[in-house]
C-alpha cells in the first residue's frame, strides 16, 4: 500500500474526522486512516441540513462491510449540505476520502473550537502512536 499523505489545508480530530474551513464554513469528512479501517463503505446515514452538530458528538453513521461507525464532529455549528452523491455512491468516502467523499458542510458557530483540532505533523504522530 502506498504511504498515506495527510493533506496540509486539514485540520484533523483525534477521533480521525477531518475539517477543512473556508471562512465560516467547514467541510468534514473522515481520514483515510479511518475509512482504512472501516473498509468498504456500502452507506451513509447523513444527518438533515439544519441539523445543530456538536464538538466530539457523533452527528451521522457509515456502514462499512465490517460495522455500522459513527462519524464524530470535529467541530460545531448546522449543517448547511450534505454531500448527496454519497446515497448513490458510498464508495466514494473510500477511494477519494478528502475530495468527492467529504461528507457534509457546516457553518460554524464557534471558530474557536479550531485551535483544539490537529495539524497532519501531530495527527501522524497521535496515529504512531495508536499503531
Amino acid at each position: 500500500m502506498a504511504e498515506v499523505t495527510y493533506p496540509a489545508d486539514l485540520k484533523y480530530h483525534p477521533e480521525h474526522d477531518w475539517a477543512r474551513v473556508e471562512g465560516d464554513v467547514a467541510t468534514f469528512g473522515i481520514t483515510a486512516y479511518a475509512e482504512d479501517q472501516l473498509g468498504e463503505v456500502v452507506f451513509f446515514d447523513p444527518p438533515e441540513v439544519g441539523t445543530q452538530v456538536t464538538k466530539d458528538e457523533s452527528y451521522a453513521e457509515l456502514e462499512s462491510v465490517k460495522a455500522v461507525s459513527d462519524v464524530i464532529a470535529p467541530l460545531s455549528g448546522e449543517i448547511v449540505e450534505v454531500n448527496e452523491a454519497l446515497a448513490a455512491e458510498p464508495e466514494k468516502v473510500n477511494e477519494d476520502p478528502y475530495g468527492d467523499g467529504w461528507l457534509v458542510r457546516v457553518r460554524l458557530s464557534d471558530p474557536a473550537e479550531l485551535d483544539a483540532l490537529l495539524e497532519p505533523p501531530a495527527y501522524e504522530e497521535l496515529l504512531a502512536q495508536e499503531s
